[in-house]
């Protein structure tokens, strides 16, 4: 690796949306993410729809079997 031109490699501070803090180690000191592992549906288990404005309910009627 050439000397001098290597972003500095310190302790770092991820803070979720959810309220949780991961400390791990990164180029910037202080991460702000939306979703993580605590609370994103995909390693919960849990579903969440997100409805914007009735599309979820628009989405159901249009395409319930009859």
């Amino acid at each position: 690796m050439k000397k001098d031109i290597h972003p500095e490699y310190t302790e770092a501070t991820i803070t979720c949306g959810c309220g949780s803090i991961v400390k791990t180690k990164s180029t910037v000191q202080q991460l702000h993410v939306n979703a993580c592992s605590a609370c994103h549906p995909f390693y919960t288990g849990r579903t969440a729809m997100v409805d914007a404005k009735g599309r979820v309910e628009q989405f159901r009627k249009r395409y319930a079997k009859k």
